[in-house]
């Protein structure tokens, strides 16, 4: 039964760490190279990692992506994809995805050799061909600024605490309700075994 718990426990752990990490806000430190629109398929695969299509409109499964190209200072390229988050979730409520787009349009052709921190949410997959979305861009002094996740660390808090709480609920739950009627039933069942052998 306790490792039937600790299975389950590790099981729900990962799960809310990779919903976590998927949704929380990213950092990366980047320069930017280029801009683009790409026409991008949806699959049921990826299709639960985009955001929806415009209000309105019949599903499709292609559409337009905005797209920003960057590398960072290990020389690697890292892409975004760049759309509106709407009021949906993840709750960023971004609705300038075409503002931050002409944005990165006009840094990539004037700011050089300039860092930017670009915020961002999810993940990059090639296989999966899915693509962080960027909510900001920040200009940063170079690429070995360090920066703190303040949100990251105080909404990870909250969640801790709620845990805890959502714990000790449960051990007192267990030893309230859980405990005594196993016990009974324990007691029945040897009461039941004593007169079925004739005690």
């Amino acid at each position: 039964m306790r490792w039937l718990r600790v299975i389950v426990l590790l099981i729900v752990v990962l799960v809310l760490s990779g919903f976590a990490h998927y949704t929380l806000p990213q950092r990366d430190i980047v320069r930017i190279t280029d801009t683009d629109v790409i026409r991008t398929d949806f699959s049921g695969m990826n299709r639960m990692f985009y955001a929806q299509g415009d209000s309105g409109s019949a599903e499709t499964v292609n559409r337009d992506l905005r797209i920003i190209n960057t590398i960072r200072a290990n020389g690697r390229d890292l892409v975004f994809r760049n759309e509106d988050t709407g009021f949906g979730w993840p709750p960023y409520f971004k609705l300038d995805s075409a503002d931050l787009h002409a944005e990165a349009s006009r840094l990539a052709r004037e700011a050089g050799d300039q860092w930017f921190a670009i915020t961002h949410y999810g993940w990059r997959s090639n296989v999966l061909s899915i693509y962080p979305n960027a909510i900001s861009i920040t200009p940063v002094a170079g690429p070995d600024v360090r920066l703190i996740p303040w949100l990251n660390i105080v909404i990870l808090l909250v969640m801790a605490a709620l845990a805890f709480m959502i714990w000790r609920i449960w051990e007192r739950f267990e030893d309230r309700v859980i405990t005594p009627i196993v016990d009974r039933a324990a007691v029945r069942w040897a009461k039941l075994k004593d007169r079925l052998s004739g005690r």
